[in-house]
């Protein structure tokens, strides 16, 4: 996928407490422990790696919710409060011990849309051969528009089961509108024949036709 949780959570901040619902929850815990650095968070008894959980994903502690830098051993990540950008340094939360610690990620809403980003881009199989998204050279471009497209899907399925509040709902346009105006907008650079140079630029917005003979 393109975008990650740690993408969504720079648009919206309050995500994981204001849709937590209808996240996918995988850990939760009372006993973390966040050491004097401020970004190194320990929780025992947790297995990350068996989770799944690494750079990108975003974990709530006391209520805070923080982007996972790096997965260091099975019970032991590197946060950081929410950077500018990903190449920032990490930004320390507050020490302590005893913590609650809650782990939930929107990764099956990001991964539909990428699917629908893919299609739209025609790749998949294409002319009997076969394109991944290995072949798009330039995802940082793709990023926004999974990010709206999954905010709309987790805003309005989130409206749903708290029947059409408000203000999901809105939301949940919102994103979709964004993620409109995103589709005809980005271009993905593919690279077809494997030899990791960019030889077809994509669009969302055009239709792609092939010639058999």
């Amino acid at each position: 996928m393109f975008a990650s949780d740690r993408d969504l959570l720079v648009y919206e901040p309050r995500l994981f407490d204001e849709v937590a619902f209808a996240s996918q929850t995988v850990l939760t815990a009372a006993g973390g422990e966040i050491a004097s650095d401020g970004v190194t968070l320990s929780v025992g008894g947790a297995d990350f790696a068996a989770l799944g959980v690494d750079a990108g994903w975003v974990v709530v502690v006391e209520g805070v919710a923080a982007e996972v830098l790096e997965r260091v051993s099975a019970t032991v990540l590197t946060i950081s409060r929410v950077r500018g950008s990903v190449g920032d340094a990490a930004m320390p939360l507050v020490a302590g011990a005893g913590l609650d610690v809650r782990v939930g990620s929107f990764r099956p809403q990001i991964g539909v849309v990428h699917e629908q980003v893919l299609r739209a881009l025609g790749i998949g199989t294409v002319a009997g051969g076969s394109l991944d998204e290995a072949s798009v050279l330039n995802t940082a471009a793709l990023k926004r528009v999974e990010c709206f497209g999954a905010l709309h899907l987790v805003f309005s399925g989130a409206a749903a089961l708290v029947g059409y509040d408000a203000l999901l709902w809105q939301k949940a346009q919102m994103y979709l509108g964004r993620f409109g105006s995103e589709r005809f907008g980005v271009s993905a650079l593919v690279d077809t024949d494997g030899d990791g140079v960019a030889d077809a630029t994509r669009r969302m917005n055009v239709m792609q036709f092939v010639r058999r003979c």
